[in-house]
């Protein structure tokens, strides 16, 4: 899946490959900023960055939120319906990110 989103500047610069998501639209926008945000911060640390997903991900929208950021793997998630985001950031990092209580 791709989807080109023009409401928000920072998700029309072309710096994340958004390839999959069940996420609704409000949802997947204030997603996607928090996971640029969090890889520009933590840019050699995906461990901290992956922190602050979660973190921010389980205060807006309850627990319990599950995040894996990294190059050069595979994954089979079982999530609940409407909480998942599988993106690309700069080219080769990967970030998954979904809800499963």
């Amino acid at each position: 899946f791709k989807e080109t989103c023009s409401s928000k500047q920072i998700l029309t610069d072309f710096r994340f490959n958004l390839t999959h998501w069940d996420m609704p639209e409000e949802m997947r926008v204030e997603t996607m900023e928090l996971c640029v945000t969090a890889c520009e911060k933590f840019a050699t640390n995906n461990e901290s960055a992956a922190k602050m997903i979660k973190e921010s991900m389980d205060k807006k929208f309850g627990s319990s939120w599950h995040v894996v950021i990294g190059e050069g793997f595979g994954f089979e998630v079982t999530h609940e319906v409407k909480n998942l985001l599988y993106m690309f950031f700069g080219g080769s990092l990967a970030v998954c990110v979904w809800k499963c209580s």
